[in-house]
Order: C-alpha cells, then structure tokens, then sequence
C-alpha cells in the first residue's frame, strides 16, 4: 500500500499517524470518564467553546491552540461550578457557554483582515496532516499522564464517575476530582482539535467509549479497550482517507460508525441465539 511506503518517506504522514495514536488514547480515557458520568454534552460544550478563544487569538496574532485552551479551561470550571452551586442546571450551563463560545469565535474570525469563511474549516473539522511535532509532544505528554492517571486512580474517578454521593462516603475528594477530570477534558480537547475538528471531536471521544460499553458493563475494562477501539478507528480511517482522497476526519467517525453498527449486530445476534 502507497501509505505505509510513503509513511516513512514524509514527515507530516509520520506526524498525521503518530497523532491518529496518541489522540485516540486520550480522547477514549477521557471519555470514558464523561460517557460514564452520562455528561457527554459537558464535552460537546467544551469543545464548541474553545472555539472562542481559537477566534480571539487569531485576530490577536497569538496562538491559536493557547486562547482555545483557556476558553475550554474556563468553560470546563464554570460548568463545574455551576452545577456544584445549583446556580443553574449543568445542562443549561453548558448550552449557554456552547452558543457564546461559538458566536464570539466566528464574530472575531470575521474580523480579521482578509477574511474568508474558509479560514474556519480547519477548526471546524480538522486536518490530521497539519499536525505538528509540537502538537504530538504535547499529545504524547498528555498521553503518558492520562495512562499513569488511569493505573493509579482509576477507582476513585470511577466512583465520582457513577456515583458521587457513594465516593463522598468512602472519603473521596469527589469535587477536586470532578474539577480535575474537567480540565483534563479541556486539555484533551484542545490538543486534539487539529485531528478532529470542534464539529467532529465529539464523536472521536465518545463513539470508541460507546463501542466498548457494548461489549462489557465493567468501566476497568471500558477505560482498556475504548483507547485500542479509538486508536484502530483512527488508523484506519487515516488509511481511507489517504488511499480515497476523502477528509481525515470524516473517514474517521465512518470507520468509528462502522464498528458501532457491527458491534451492535453483533451483540443483538448473540441475544437471539441465546433467547
């Protein structure tokens, strides 16, 4: 195959797969997380409000990735700290800081000098051959904190994940967790912005989770396989996408989408085998 012969030849094909790995490892940990805590539009809020700062920072001429990282870090906490005080249902947080981000996104994207709405694709749906070697250290450092996190405390995030009042008693510090878990989310979602795209990221962290939680009800085993789930989703769909010539990330969530659907057959064969 083409791709795995020029895989060694171009930098940026190297950079694209080693982000197809890295990504899929931490999107699917975080996840579960978010999945399991039935909070999936917290990370759909997330991601659509860095895309505020992303706007902000262009038009500053600063960094793109660090003005989407502190939106998301902003917007992770408030959400937080909204449903902590009972100010306003978490829900409703998040929709209002998902629909402000994204306004104050585009209102300052289109106010740079030469604008054309063609400057927001990339962030909307990503390009994986754009990665840099910058982006995949940082991927990689994120990576590496996600797996020793998940080795070491898997047990108290999966309490606060399915029940907090239950991790409260066993002396769970439940909200510098939840306000970790948070951040972590906004870290992963910035990081992985320029593979997926704020439209698509969404199903890149979920769908994996999802797949996974088909096939065993144990979150020990979710948070093992969801990360192999997403790295060969991402392979994969890297692969179709460079041997076809289709978007990156489209073929990604097909690819995603396809073992979903297969997966489901499968387990709804195996009920009416065994019914």
């Amino acid at each position: 195959m083409d791709f795995f012969t020029d895989l060694i030849q171009y930098g940026y094909l190297t950079n694209a797969f080693g982000a197809a790995i890295l990504s899929g490892i931490t999107c699917a940990l975080a996840g579960t997380y978010i999945v399991c805590r039935r909070m999936v539009f917290l990370a759909g809020g997330i991601t659509h409000a860095s895309f505020g700062g992303l706007g902000i920072a262009l038009y500053l001429g600063s960094n793109p990735i660090g003005g989407a990282l502190l939106f998301a870090l902003i917007s992770a906490f408030g959400i937080e700290w909204a449903g902590e005080k009972g100010h306003m249902h978490e829900d409703s947080a998040i929709g209002i800081i998902w629909a402000i981000g994204m306004a104050i996104g585009a209102l300052f994207m289109s106010l740079r000098p030469g604008y054309t709405s063609g400057d927001m694709t990339a962030y909307l749906f990503g390009s994986i051959i754009t990665v840099t070697h910058s982006d995949l250290i940082a991927l990689g450092i994120l990576s590496m904190l996600l797996i020793v996190g998940a080795l070491f405390f898997l047990r108290p995030i999966m309490y606060v994940a399915f029940d907090r009042q239950f991790a409260q008693s066993r002396n769970i510090p439940v909200r510098a967790v939840s306000y970790l878990m948070a951040a972590i989310m906004a870290f992963t979602i910035v990081f992985s912005i320029r593979i997926m795209g704020i439209v698509l990221l969404i199903a890149l962290i979920t769908m994996p989770v999802v797949i996974a939680n088909t096939l065993t009800r144990s979150y020990r085993k979710i948070a093992l396989i969801a990360p192999i789930i997403a790295v060969i989703g991402n392979i994969t769909g890297l692969i179709i996408s460079y041997e076809w010539e289709v978007p990156p990330g489209t073929s990604i969530i097909f690819t995603l989408t396809v073992g979903l659907i297969a997966v489901k057959l499968l387990t709804l064969s195996r009920k009416l085998t065994h019914a």
